[in-house]
Formats: C-alpha cells, structure tokens, sequence
C-alpha cells in the first residue's frame, strides 16, 4: 500500500517531541468494541457486497482484524486479565441523538447485526458494557471496573478505528491509562481514514504496534 502519511508531517511530529512509546503496566485490560455483526458482517465478503447485509459493515478488513483480536483475547483469558467488551446495544426512537441525525442508517440495523461475532464472541465473567456514544467510558461504569480490577493500562481494538477505537483510546489516555493500539487489530472503512488516525493516535495517546508485537510484550508480563 502506498504510504499515506508524508515524510514532512512525520517530520514536524518527530521534531516536536511526539509520538514517544510508553509501554504497558502490570494489570493490562483488554477492550472489544464494536465487534458485531452489524460492522464485520455474517461472512468475509468484499466491502461493496458486505454493504448489502449491513449499511454499517466494513468488509474483509474487520474480519482481518478479528483474526488478531481472538489472539489477543486468547492471551487474555489465558492470563485472567481483564477483558470488557463496550458495545452498541439495538436502538430504539429516543436513542437517535446527535449520531443518529448524522448517520441515519445506524436506527434501522436488524436485529442479527447486534449479535457479537462468534471468534470472539464473550464468555460468562466477561463484562458487557452497552454504550450509545464512541467513547466507551462515555455514558457507562467503564471506568469503576477498571479500577475494580486494578488496571493500569488498555488494549484497545474493533471498530471503528476512526470513531468508537479512537474516542476511547483519547478518553482512556485522559484518564491517565496507559494505551496500547494493534493496528491489524482495529478496522474502519476506508484504508485513508484507518492509517491517518493510527498515525494521530500514535503520536499523542497511544503506543501503535501490529498485534505480533504486542503479543511479543504482553507475553513478558506476569499472569494474574
């Protein structure tokens, strides 16, 4: 793929001291947003067929990513880390809002689209967290089981990298988190939009890697 990010904008992030790692603590906790039917689809189709089940589907890339999502929440489980999934729950009238005004097609998803894809689909303990903004801490008790748990820093992966990723990984650094960002494991619908806001996550709130990488690290932290 062609590079998307140009020498020049690397350039002025890099002078201005951005974009330097953080690394992860010792209570990691991992977050699944969005990872339904509804944005992966029934099947790995291409994007344009994957449209006709769902307006809201992203096509082959979010099926990708839910390959390296069930790694990484292998590694979890594994580990008896944390893992929370944040999650739209089917809408009704009164929750169109705002995000309903601006992408209508959200109100009218089947009922089927809201189901969670079997890959990595949660077991009983897991905590479901529904939400009806990007954010995930946004509206929700995210933050107070966190702390139950005792976490220091996030795994954040689904969807959209643009929207529900990039709200919570921004309110999650806010937070004072440590964020951690697989880049193969988090999927939006254009390849432009996905690797500009990896690159932005990347430089102010998040530590951007592939998931083989962040695998790698998270392999050296003690179970719990």
């Amino acid at each position: 793929m062609t590079e998307i990010i140009d020498d020049l904008t690397r350039q002025r992030y890099d002078a201005a001291g951005f974009g330097r790692p953080v690394g992860l603590g010792q209570r990691p906790a991992l977050l699944i947003i969005d990872v339904q039917y509804r944005t992966t689809g029934t099947a790995r189709v291409a994007f344009d067929e994957a449209l006709e089940e769902f307006t809201t589907s992203c096509g082959e890339v979010a099926w990708d990513a839910v390959g390296n999502i069930a790694k990484l929440l292998e590694l979890f489980r594994g580990k008896n880390w944390p893992v929370l999934y944040p999650y739209v729950a089917p809408k009704k009238g009164f929750d169109a809002g705002a995000l309903g005004a601006k992408v209508p097609g959200i109100m009218d998803i089947p009922e089927q689209g809201y189901e969670f894809h079997p890959d990595i689909a949660p077991l009983e303990g897991e905590i479901l967290l529904p939400k009806r903004h990007p954010s995930a801490f946004f509206g929700t008790p995210l933050l107070s089981y966190l702390i139950q748990a005792g976490a220091d820093s996030l795994v954040v992966t689904g969807c959209s990298t643009s929207g529900c990723v990039r709200g919570s990984a921004v309110d999650a650094f806010s937070y004072n988190y440590k964020v951690a960002v697989p880049s193969d494991a988090v999927y939006d619908r254009s390849p432009l939009v996905h690797e500009v806001n990896l690159f932005d996550m990347g430089q102010k709130y998040a530590d951007v890697s592939s998931t083989a990488e962040l695998l790698s690290s998270l392999a050296h932290i003690d179970a719990r």
